[in-house]
């Protein structure tokens, strides 16, 4: 295949060097050019049809860049890497399967339950209806949608990282609280999930990308301080106006799994278990 990403950074380029690695040939696109990848502005219409033209006709469009700097406003960001963007491929690639790279903060849920790709999309941020906009035009446009849970890796950890420093809390109401339920996805299993969908043309359909096994805040933190003994983390009230807002789910990737996709790490734990370069670069960057 003939695969363009938009976006190498964390999840693009370990799809990219996957995806070669399986003998397809991988366009790597960045706004700056920079490194290995060819400079295109997925926000500008022309940028995107020069870039066609360089290009030439390709099976698939993986938008997995990320929505920018933050001097701009986040919802003008956001419209223009990710709504104007997912229009602009559209339009420029009519023959390609384009996947949108989105995120599971459109569940806005925050009583528990699970979610899967029937349930009611209700972000708890206006971001998160802009990731809906362009969802729905990715849809349309001969694509699927891969709604990603939080992503970790080897030199990306927040879990890990503000437990350590000390800055990590419990979200609650009460001393006792469990905390919310945290989705991870580990990075490797991300580039997995969208290799998968693309291979098997599993065209105008939306999927979950998380791992097996959320994790309760308290169960998680528990389990650091077995492991470090850094103590566990005070409960707090959730903090009003956060960017993500305050939801509390648990995300189902049944719908994936039965299409015969399956991770590597079957939760975070796991994960810290077998992917030895996690804890090294974490504990270095901190």
């Amino acid at each position: 295949m003939r695969i363009i990403v938009i976006g190498s950074g964390f999840v693009g380029e370990a799809f990219s060097l996957l995806m070669e690695g399986r003998g397809n040939e991988v366009f790597r696109i960045s706004k700056s050019g920079s490194g290995k990848s060819i400079g295109m502005d997925v926000s500008d219409l022309k940028s995107v049809q020069l870039t066609r033209d360089k290009i030439g006709e390709v099976d698939a469009v993986i938008h997995c860049a990320s929505s920018g700097s933050r001097g701009q406003d986040r919802n003008q960001r956001y419209q223009k890497v990710y709504v104007d963007g997912c229009c602009n491929l559209s339009e420029s690639f009519p023959q390609s399967m384009i996947v949108f790279v989105s995120s599971s903060s459109v569940y806005g849920q925050n009583d528990g339950s699970i979610v899967d790709e029937n349930s009611k999309t209700k972000p708890a941020s206006s971001t998160g209806n802009l990731l809906l906009k362009a969802e729905e035009i990715a849809l349309n446009s001969n694509g699927s949608v891969a709604r990603l849970s939080g992503i970790y890796g080897p030199n990306r950890s927040y879990l890990l990282k503000r437990y350590l420093e000390g800055d990590a809390r419990i979200d609650g109401f009460s001393p006792d609280a469990d905390g919310r339920w945290i989705n991870q996805i580990h990075r490797d299993d991300a580039a997995h999930g969208i290799a998968h969908i693309i291979e098997k043309k599993l065209r105008h359909q939306i999927f979950n990308v998380s791992d097996d096994q959320p994790l309760l805040q308290r169960r998680c933190y528990e389990e650091f301080d077995r492991r470090f003994q850094n103590g566990i983390p005070e409960v707090c009230e959730p903090e009003k106006g956060k960017v993500r807002g305050w939801s509390q789910k648990r995300v189902s990737n049944l719908k994936i799994r039965e299409s015969g996709w399956s991770p590597i790490y079957s939760n975070y734990f796991d994960a810290l278990d077998n992917d030895f370069r996690i804890l090294p670069s974490i504990m270095q960057d901190k």
